[in-house]
This record gives structure tokens, C-alpha cells and sequence, in this order.
């Protein structure tokens, strides 16, 4: 089989870069496979500076669903370096670089310059611009220099911490002013102190001194993010003690380039985990294996009393790997298990085995059987009312990584080995289930699942779909988000694939400049029904016109489709646009990979089609004869705001 860089090489060679990007994700997947970490951050490196002389409208035209992002790369000093790891670890996830650098020690002028490189003209979504334009990432790159630059030679601690002060007040405005000019995400990152500034003092007690100076300034970048959703800070202290050096000295004389290359990559890959994330494609759940994998031994052969995760130092071990397992899901991973294993001698162990920390109500499935591991995860997922790219697959054994990448391709697999003290750092690595901001749904996210378990069970033993909705008692609430949902909305949106209209995304920053937009309406959906509530489940975003309501799309989480909430919220929205005395409400349809279920939605409530451009569909409902809400959902529809006079 050829190797991936010579593959990548030839294909570049050609000219079939393009063409053939749909396989560089499982290419890059292979690169991975190799266990010496400094080949392979130096192999995706090579592969990135090939993926980056393919042309992004080029590939754009042979695969139109690849979500590009525009990241914006400034700092302190050198940052081109950046680029090659970036392209790599977006490519890996499917996703691709549009870069554009900004000069050499210019990120004030780059990020808060209205007229400058990045922040071009144009919209930020079709439908027009939620408010002015700007890249989807925004990469500041700060290292010691931000602070060092500023400071008198010689120097004392007290200097350096007048420094860091002016600094951290003029990163607090230019977070506030990028915040007015894009709708993207701003990035920055803690500075690592380096040792050739902390030992130009030779006494220990101003060493001390400045170490908690530099501590303080890298606390107050941490809780710049907790005041301003749209931003993320790296930092980078795990980074670098877990891949080695923050700088090469003669690449930081010569080149000016002051963070290392093994940094810069370990930095793409935590961007990329970011960009995933702000692109829909979070992981949900984490299916175990169980031998080897979650306790030491087999169990068909050892018997519950013969497997281990304590007592010994590989149990322990594998009982360390348990309790990462368990911190997941207490901030909403959901944990399945696909197992070769007999149902009832699995059940068993996990109720009543002493070492074990994840116990049977862990687990939202269970499948026990013979059957091959592919065919196990896709009933996971159908069961779960997910696609199999919302999965991640933990196994030790090669074979099985190999027949789940063959038979079930959007499953991300774990490559586990028999080295149980490396499971936690390799189920890590990939920051599969990283989400910009965690809410209270994700957290209840395992007990919601456990009610779609108990709907399900009403479901099947219900004589029709109607007995089983009646029995069900849906209530549905359409009104205006209240602020502490904000992080929930865009993140559904960011999450909703199969019932999402046109695609759109909403970014951190935008659901609170939306709801205060007098033009715009921006609506919450939420559910409950006799086994609980479901929380917020869909959001609805609207624009007035002069005499219209423009639907610029429909969010609804896929957990509560077919019970007729998004055609109860639809004619609520209808019979208020006619309330409200408007003429008409207009709507359009973009197919992507994942929506087409929902491509008649508009024509199935009365809607009709005005014209196509390209794949798009325009419609319009004249309101003369509106549907009524499904008779078996009670409804409230509350909308606070009066539409806006274009007189």
C-alpha cells in the first residue's frame, strides 16, 4: 500500500490535489497511526505543506460541502509557520484553510482596522450580514516578547509586571473593539515564561517574584474568556509540558519566530479540535470496548471474578482510565459499550464487578453479542437517533480498529494498544467531544437520553403513531431566549445537521447581537413532555422586511423530530406574522450533505416555491390559509417585541 506522503506527493504532482481531497482525511488518519509523536507531528507538517499549495476554490468546486473557514493568523512576531500544521489538522477533520497573515508584529492594526485585510466587505451569511464581516477564526499569536517588548533594560520584577498590566488592559479593548468588527471567533493564547528571561535575575526571591507576575498576567488572559463568548485563550502550559520546548533560540534571533515548531503544531491541533467544533462536527458518544480496553483480561474466558481495573498495577491502570471515561460523561458525553462478550455475564459485571467505577446506568446502550463491531456501532447510533459521525470507538485490538474504519467510515476510531497507562492519553489527544462553551443541557445529556429510552418504550407499545403522540402530551414554548441560553443556542446551531434549512451557523457572539437587533427576530423553541422536559431544542431566526418575514432559517435538534414540533412552531410563526398585519413570509432551502430530509418542509405547510438560484429555493406563504399546529402539542408562542416600523 502506498504511504500517505508519497500518495499526498503524487497527487500534488498531477494536479489531482483537488479531486482527490476527499481522501486526505483518512490519509492523515494514517500519519497518526505511527507511535513516535515527533515523526508524526514532522509527517503532518509535510503533508500540510503539500495540502497547502491545493487551491481552496479548486477544491471547493470538485467538493462543494467542505466546510472552508477563514482563519486570520497575527501576533507578535513570525507566524507563517503556522500555516502548514493548520492545513494539516483541518484537513484531518474533513474541513478546509482559507489563511490570511497579517504583517510581522502588526495584531493591534490587523484585528481592529475596519478597512484592513480582515475585515473585508461582505456578508456573513447569505441572507445578509448579521452585522460586519470578519474571518471565521481569528488567530492571535502573544508570546514573551508581548510583554518584554515593553520593558526598561536593566530590568527588576516590578518593571515586567507594570508591563504585563498595560498589555492585559490593551488585549481587554482590543477583544471589546474585534468583538464590534467581526461575528467570528477571536483566539489568543497564555505566554509561556521562558527561562532566558527568568534567570537573567539571580536570586531566587526575584525569580519567585516574577513567576507570579507572569502567573497573574496569563490568569487575567484566562478570564478575559469568561466575560466575552467569542473568545477562546489556549494555554498553552499543558501544551508545552506535555511536547517539549516553547521556542528555539536561533529561530527566535534570526527569524523572529518565537514560538517552536513542535509548539505551533500542538497549537493547530488544539485549533483544530476548535474549528471542528465551531463547524457542527463535535462528537457525542464514546463507545468502549470492554477487554483490555475498560479491565484487565477476557471475560469469556477469566469470568467476572477473573477481570480487573484495581488491585493490580495494570488495574490499576485501567481503573485510572475509568475515571477519565467518567469525567467525560458527567459533562454530557454519552458512554455506550459494543462488546464480544455474552449480554447477561456483561450486565453482571458492570453492576456487581468491586473494582469498577463506570457502572450499567453509565450507559445509555449496551451491545453484548458476536456480532462484528461496524455493524454494533451503526445499531448504537440508529438506537441513539445519531449518525455515525457523532461517534468515537475505543478498542485495543488492530482488527477491530481496521473493521470499524472499513465497515462504519464515519466513526472515529481510538487506536488503543495493550499499554492501558497510555488509554487516557490517547482518548485525550483529539479533544473528539470539545465544545466552546459547556451548558446545562450537555451536562443532562446522559438523563435526556435515558427519557428517549422511556418515550421509545411508550413508542413501541403504542398501536400507531397518533395513540403514541396523544399518549406522549407534547408542550411546545416559541419565544425569545433569555441571555443565559445564548451559549446553548449557538451551540444547537452549531450541532443541528439534519434539521438545519440552509446550513447557517451562528458563532458564540452572535445569538446576544441578534436578540438585540430590532430588525431581526430571534426566537427559542422549547419542549417537554410527560417524562420530562427536553430543554431547548430548536431556534428560529427571522428578518423584517417592509411588509415581510423573511425566514432565514429553522434550527430543530434531530432528539424531537417526528412528534410535530417544528410544524407546531412554523404555524405559531404564521398565524403571528399575520396577526402582526404582514403580507407575507418568505423563506429559502440550501441543501447540504445532511439536510435533505427536511427539503419539502416549507411546501408541506402551505408554502410556495418563487425561483431557484443555483441549488437555493425560494418561497413564500401569502397567509391566506395558514396550518394549524398538530392537535396533539400544546403550544405558547410569546413574542415580546413589536416588528418595526418601515414607514
Amino acid at each position: 500500500m502506498t504511504p500517505p506522503l508519497d500518495r499526498l506527493r503524487a497527487l500534488r504532482a498531477g494536479g489531482g490535489l483537488a479531486a482527490a481531497y476527499h481522501e486526505v482525511p483518512g490519509l492523515l488518519a494514517e500519519l497518526l497511526d505511527d507511535a513516535d509523536p515527533a515523526r508524526r507531528t514532522a509527517d503532518l507538517c509535510r503533508a500540510g505543506r503539500l495540502l497547502a499549495g491545493a487551491d481552496p476554490e479548486a477544491v471547493l468546486r470538485h467538493h462543494p460541502d467542505t466546510p472552508a473557514l477563514t482563519v486570520a493568523i497575527t501576533g507578535q512576531s513570525t507566524v507563517g509557520e503556522l500555516v502548514d500544521p493548520l492545513t494539516a489538522e483541518l484537513a484531518r477533520h474533513g474541513l478546509l484553510l482559507r489563511p490570511l497573515l497579517g504583517d510581522f508584529g502588526g495584531y493591534l492594526r490587523d484585528l481592529t482596522d475596519p478597512a484592513g485585510l480582515f475585515h473585508p466587505a461582505g456578508p456573513v451569511h447569505p441572507a445578509g450580514p448579521v452585522h460586519p464581516a470578519g474571518p471565521d477564526l481569528a488567530l492571535c499569536l502573544l508570546d514573551a516578547e508581548t510583554v518584554f517588548a515593553e520593558v526598561p533594560t536593566p530590568w527588576q520584577p516590578e518593571d515586567v509586571a507594570a508591563a504585563a498590566d498595560r498589555v492585559l488592559g490593551r488585549l481587554a479593548g482590543l477583544v471589546a473593539e474585534y468583538r464590534q468588527l467581526s461575528a467570528g471567533t477571536l483566539v489568543l493564547n497564555t505566554v509561556p515564561l521562558l527561562r532566558t528571561h527568568s534567570h537573567q535575575l539571580v536570586d531566587h526571591r526575584s525569580r519567585a517574584r516574577l513567576g507570579a507576575v507572569w502567573r497573574e498576567f496569563n490568569a487575567g488572559l484566562l478570564r478575559l474568556a469568561e466575560d466575552h463568548p467569542s473568545l477562546v485563550v489556549i494555554d498553552l502550559d499543558p501544551l508545552v509540558a506535555d511536547g517539549g520546548p516553547a521556542y528555539d533560540p536561533r529561530l527566535a534571533g534570526y527569524a523572529k519566530a518565537r514560538l517552536s515548531t513542535p509548539l505551533l503544531a500542538a497549537y493547530a491541533r488544539e485549533i483544530g479540535h476548535l474549528a471542528r467544533a465551531l463547524r457542527g462536527k463535535t462528537r457525542k458518544c464514546l463507545v468502549l470496548d470492554l477487554d483490555h480496553t475498560l479491565w484487565d483480561g477476557v471475560l469469556a474466558e477469566d469470568g467476572p471474578e477473573g477481570v480487573a481495573a484495581a488491585g493490580t498495577l495494570r488495574g490499576e491502570a485501567f481503573g485510572g482510565f475509568q475515571r477519565h471515561v467518567r469525567q467525560l460523561a458527567s459533562q454530557g458525553v454519552l458512554l455506550a459499550v459494543s462488546s464480544k462478550n455474552d449480554e447477561a455475564q456483561v450486565l453482571e459485571t458492570l453492576r456487581d464487578h468491586p473494582d469498577l467505577v463506570l457502572r450499567e446506568p453509565d450507559f445509555v446502550r449496551i451491545n453484548a453479542n458476536w456480532s462484528d463491531k461496524a455493524g454494533n456501532l451503526l445499531d448504537i447510533a440508529d438506537r441513539l437517533g445519531l449518525a455515525p459521525d457523532a461517534l468515537v470507538f475505543a478498542d485495543d485490538s488492530p482488527a477491530e480498529q481496521a473493521q470499524v474504519r472499513h465497515g462504519a467510515p464515519g466513526v472515529a476510531v481510538l487506536p488503543l494498544d495493550d499499554e492501558p497507562a497510555l488509554h487516557p492519553v490517547r482518548l485525550l489527544a483529539d479533544g473528539w467531544f470539545d465544545v466552546p462553551r459547556l451548558t446545562d443541557e450537555d451536562r443532562d445529556r446522559t438523563a435526556q437520553y435515558r427519557m428517549e429510552g422511556q418515550r421509545s418504550r411508550l413508542r413501541e407499545g403504542s398501536g400507531s403513531l397518533a395513540e403514541f403522540l396523544a399518549q406522549l402530551g407534547v408542550t411546545v414554548e416559541v419565544g425569545p431566549p433569555s441571555p443565559h441560553e445564548y451559549p446553548r443556542l449557538a451551540q444547537l446551531t452549531q450541532r443541528t445537521n439534519q434539521f438545519n434549512l440552509t446550513g447557517m451557523r451562528l458563532q458564540p457572539a452572535e445569538p446576544a447581537l441578534l436578540a438585540d437587533d430590532p430588525e431581526r427576530l430571534l426566537l427559542a423553541v422549547r419542549s417537554a413532555d410527560r417524562f420530562g422536559p427536553n430543554g431547548l431544542v430548536g431556534v428560529v431566526l427571522g428578518r423584517y422586511t417592509e411588509d415581510r418575514l423573511l425566514l432565514e432559517n429553522v434550527w430543530l435538534s434531530c432528539r424531537v423530530l417526528t412528534r410535530g414540533v417544528e410544524q407546531a412552531c412554523l404555524a405559531a410563526l404564521l398565524a403571528h406574522a399575520a396577526a402582526e398585519g404582514l403580507g407575507a413570509v418568505d423563506a429559502y432551502y440550501r441543501p447540504t450533505v445532511r439536510n435533505h430530509r427536511v427539503r419539502d418542509f416549507y411546501p408541506a405547510l402551505g408554502f410556495t416555491e418563487l425561483a431557484r438560484e443555483g441549488d437555493q429555493v425560494y418561497y413564500r406563504h401569502d397567509l391566506t390559509e395558514r396550518p394549524d399546529a398538530p392537535g396533539h402539542i400544546r403550544l405558547d408562542l410569546r413574542v415580546d417585541r413589536p416588528r418595526p416600523s418601515h414607514a
